[in-house]
This record gives C-alpha cells, sequence and structure tokens, in this order.
C-alpha cells in the first residue's frame, strides 16, 4: 500500500535529514569552538522543528491521533532544553549526555522509519 509524502512528513524529513548530517559532524568535530556553536544552534533548530512537525505526522495510526513514538517527540523538546540550560551553566557533561543521547534516539528512530510499511521503507528500500 503506497503512501504519500504529506506536508507534514515533508517538513519532518527536511528537518531530519541535516540533523542526521550535523549530528555526525559534531561527534567528530572539536568542541566549544565557533563551528561547532553555530552547527549546534542549527542542529536544535533542525530537531526541534522535527519534533514540533512530527505532530502533525499521524500515519502510523492510520490518522487516528498520536502514538507512543510522539512521546519522543516531546522528549526531544525536553532534551534539548535542557542541553542549553546545561551548557550555559557550564554542566559540559550534562549538555554532551543531552546531546549524545539525543543524536542515539535520532537514529534509532531512522532506523524504526525504514521498518516494512512505512514510508521511507517505500521510498528507499
Amino acid at each position: 500500500m503506497a503512501q504519500e509524502l504529506t506536508l507534514a512528513s515533508a517538513i519532518h524529513l527536511a528537518a531530519v535529514v541535516p540533523a542526521v548530517a550535523i549530528g555526525v559532524v559534531q561527534l567528530a568535530a572539536p568542541k566549544g569552538t565557533r563551528p561547532h556553536k553555530l552547527l549546534g544552534w542549527i542542529w536544535v533548530l533542525s530537531m526541534v522543528t522535527a519534533a514540533l512537525s512530527s505532530f502533525w505526522v499521524l500515519e502510523i495510526r492510520k490518522g487516528a491521533g498520536w502514538s507512543v513514538i510522539h512521546l519522543l517527540s516531546v522528549w526531544v523538546l525536553v532534551a534539548m532544553s535542557l542541553s542549553i540550560w546545561h551548557i550555559r551553566r557550564g554542566n559540559v557533561r550534562a549538555h554532551k549526555r543531552f546531546m549524545v543521547g539525543t543524536l542515539i534516539g535520532l537514529a534509532a528512530a531512522g532506523l524504526g522509519a525504514l521498518m516494512p510499511g512505512r514510508f521511507l521503507a517505500q521510498l528507499f528500500l
């Protein structure tokens, strides 16, 4: 059964793709530099956009509302806020944990999006 790319899904995908790329770069790049901070803000913006747009992506339950996966979107919003809060207070360790944890969650969500029957699976597999 073919699915169409909705506006919400397109926005979500457009936010997720750069978030994956920037997240990988951020892991390898030197920390605390101007480029790290700039890419970090772009990454946060991408992640927040992905999280917010997900509340209009309802294909999992065939339009019947939110699913358990949407709890991850709530967590992303919390994690991004806490990560910024921690780094502004000099707690690099907590900042790193929230950022890396969110990136791991993004990778896991990406794998889930490739499951049979999902839009990305139809597109790429």
